[in-house]
């Protein structure tokens, strides 16, 4: 088995997902966290990435719906924000 560049990429996109979980089910960050949304999207774009090399499709599938949501999380946090006064 070959293990490239992308693979790595891939993998550490998967860490960062992972992390972000743990760190939803140990309370320490919140769903709505800039800071697990952020975790979860560039997961999902470093997966993406490695599909690119080695398409699946069901894993692409699976991380664009995983991108959109983490984006969709953080857009409404931006517009949602109080306005400085």
């Amino acid at each position: 088995m070959d293990y490239s560049w992308f693979d790595l990429v891939g993998n550490v996109g998967v860490l960062l997902m992972v992390i972000a979980y743990l760190l939803l089910q140990l309370e320490r960050l919140s769903s709505s966290a800039v800071s697990y949304l952020l975790l979860n999207a560039a997961g999902a774009v470093l997966v993406i990435i490695s599909l690119m090399l080695r398409f699946n499709l069901s894993a692409f599938l699976m991380e664009a719906f995983w991108l959109v949501i983490s984006l969709y999380g953080l857009t409404k946090l931006i517009f949602s924000r109080p306005k400085p006064v």
